[in-house]
């Protein structure tokens, strides 16, 4: 039997999984009957030994259980990003202390009677004067609270309000077991509260509220599809809307209810008016509002919120990840209301990108999509150092991290990143270090793509590429998309350039440029004869030869014998911002299929593409910029032919049409 004390009465999970069979019948008469021994076992435990033991296992339950321990201090690192973690941790093992008070508390509850629960709680003057206000003008009046410790203790109200005690109904979700509910119900009505079964419906909470009476309701923050977003501490949740529809519909008074903890079983309950108009979205906001104002100003009320448990775990669900999606959507109302001109990022996604400059330019469309589909995400972006310049200029990351120099610390780098608590990692590389560097980082939701001929074990959630889709005729985006939508996108990949086609030259003397070498196989490469050919059947064009360091001994020989004036050779000579700035310089480029050919077309750059033993379908150019893509003769759409067999007189058709083809801006 499981005990989970996360509702408005404890849930007995022993009971209410079971099937209602008779096999599941005895077992669930000796759970309660065990629990009924226990219960009674503590309301006759001295308290200090109580205290004792509420501290061990609080303690047990921070130390001894590294997941939950990890989603205390994640709640609170994200919640309060600017109080040291010193702070975090003494809030965080305070938390599951109070829970286990909270749940010795409930199960005492049946065996303590009157004179003992006076000493356990109090009426602070504010909950007297709710309660005079009611005798003097009644009105319907909603009493709301929030996941605190000792909540429960509430339903002993008419024991510490004098005088007469409104009509006062609390609704509940029951439990499965029928004797199991019977018996907590019984025990939390026997002081004058009503508990109003969800299950019923809510026909009485009605009736209450049109006698002017007082109805109790939890609002949650993890109401999951059937809630409202809104925001809690900056992060999007899924909110409660029972409240404020209620209120609106009896235009009933709001307040927030809390016990604030005096000391061990000894807590004082007091409520505190929801100011605003009495509308179901401004009640909704407001109750969230209110919650996070008390949390923030007191440490006592904050080391008493359930931090344990995930109000945010709506939107955690894998299959709905990279959107946003409940029942209403209320988020432009808060940010409204809280005076935001956009959502604060707030949900941490860290995204591995891929180690070749071609695919990190290829994911490109794909991230413009998760800006709009989660557009409450912090992206962090990983990626080789040469890349963070170029990352940086699209604006689409807000913050970048370098990959480490391999050595004994690479994997460390990553163990250090569980303090920054990442709620997403993304990974669009496929490699298991991938896998052991997202895993290090103590992030729970690990998402990939996994091709049927491979295992990603350290994976969380995995894509698995259908049987039949065919990756030869399929662009490498295109699986991408696919992998993203499963896991919920819901925007569509943003193919336009970087730059308007009005930022890029046009006049006769802007250069063409060449890129005739090939970072990672020779076979791709055009010979050195094919581009000196192109050269010399272009007489009066300016060239510039770009590329990496390794390609300086091909544009070496490719600008051999020409006028260095009409044939520069950058290559090896720029970083790849300056590589872009070059790009951006040129009319055309010609070039192998290589990571620059990727990145020319994502900057708008007029491009022959040369295609070889390379896949144009899988991997060519994808944003909408004009583009050429050349095979040799009798070259399958697929690839496979030699690059050789590319004659330079097709390319040097091709060039000349581009070059006098009327332009238009």
């Amino acid at each position: 039997m499981r005990i989970c004390f996360n509702r408005a009465s404890v849930t007995f999970h022993g009971f209410s999984r079971r099937k209602s069979n008779a096999k599941s019948r005895l077992p669930a008469r000796v759970s309660l009957f065990f629990l009924k021994f226990i219960g009674w076992l503590v309301a006759r435990t001295p308290e200090p030994l109580l205290r004792v033991l509420a501290v061990v296992l609080g303690d047990g339950i921070f130390f001894l259980l590294p997941r939950r321990r990890r989603l205390v201090l994640s709640n609170l690192h994200h919640a309060f990003p600017e109080k040291p973690a010193a702070w975090h941790r003494a809030i965080g093992r305070e938390s599951c202390r109070r829970l286990i008070e909270t749940g010795l508390l409930s199960l005492a509850t049946p065996y303590l009677d009157a004179d003992r629960y006076r000493k356990i709680i109090s009426a602070s003057p504010a909950l007297l004067a709710t309660h005079e206000l009611q005798r003097t003008a009644p009105a319907a009046t909603l009493i709301c609270s929030p996941h605190l410790a000792y909540w429960e203790a509430q339903t002993a109200q008419p024991l510490v309000v004098p005088g007469s005690f409104p009509e006062f109904g609390i609704i509940f979700r029951p439990l499965d077991n029928p004797a199991a509910n019977s018996f907590v119900k019984e025990s939390r009505e026997r002081f004058g509260m009503k508990l109003l079964s969800r299950k019923e419906g809510f026909a009485e909470a009605l009736k209450i509220l049109r006698r002017a009476g007082f109805v109790g309701v939890l609002f949650d923050q993890n109401a999951g599809v059937q809630g409202a977003l809104t925001t809690l501490f900056g992060r999007v949740c899924s909110t409660t809307e029972l409240p404020g529809l209620m209120a609106e519909k009896f235009d009933a008074r709001v307040y927030g209810i809390f016990p604030r903890r005096l000391g061990f079983w000894r807590v004082e309950i007091s409520v505190e008016l929801i100011p605003g108009p009495r509308t179901s979205d401004a009640v909704t906001i407001g109750l969230n509002r209110w919650l996070e104002t008390l949390l923030r100003s007191d440490d006592n009320l904050c080391a008493s919120w359930l931090w344990a448990h995930d109000r945010w775990r709506n939107q955690d669900i894998p299959e709905k990840r990279f959107r946003l999606e409940a029942k209403r959507n209320l988020l432009a109302t808060d940010l409204a209301a809280r005076g935001l001109a956009r959502l604060p990022r707030r949900t941490r996604i860290f995204i591995r990108l891929p180690n070749w400059l071609g695919d990190v330019v290829m994911a490109l469309p794909l991230l413009r999509a998760l800006r709009i589909s989660r557009p409450d995400a912090e992206f962090t972006l990983l990626a080789r150092p040469q890349f963070l310049p170029l990352l940086e200029s699209w604006q689409i990351a807000d913050s970048l991290l370098a990959l480490p120099p391999r050595g004994a610390g690479y994997f460390f780098h990553f163990w250090k990143l569980r303090s920054e608590y990442p709620d997403v990692w993304l990974l669009f590389t496929n490699s298991i270090r991938g896998d052991l560097e997202a895993w290090l980082s103590g992030c729970r939701q690990r998402f990939g793509l996994v091709r049927a001929d491979k295992s990603r074990p350290l994976l969380s959630h995995a894509f698995r590429v259908p049987a039949d889709f065919d990756e030869r005729t399929h662009h490498q985006t295109e699986l991408w998309g696919n992998f993203l939508r499963h896991f919920g996108l819901n925007a569509r990949p943003d193919r336009s350039p970087l730059l308007p086609p009005s930022a890029l030259p046009r006049t006769p003397s802007a250069p063409v440029a060449l890129i005739c070498g090939s970072e990672n196989n020779p076979e791709k490469r055009w010979p050195v004869a094919h581009w000196r050919a192109l050269i010399e059947a272009l007489p009066t064009e300016r060239f510039v030869l770009l590329g990496t360091p390794h390609d300086q001994p091909i544009t070496v020989a490719v600008a051999a014998g020409f006028d260095p004036a009409r044939v520069e050779n950058f290559a090896g000579k720029t970083s790849l911002a300056d590589f872009a700035v070059r790009l951006r310089s040129c009319r055309l480029l010609v070039t192998n299929d290589t990571g620059g050919m990727h990145l020319a077309n994502a900057l708008g750059v007029p491009l022959i593409a040369l295609f070889g033993p390379t896949n144009p379908l899988r991997t060519g150019p994808i944003f909408a910029a004009p583009t050429n893509i050349l095979q040799p003769p009798a070259c399958t759409p697929t690839g496979g032919a030699a690059l050789a067999d590319l004659a330079p007189v097709t390319v040097v058709a091709t060039v000349r049409e581009l070059l006098t083809a009327p332009t238009t801006h």
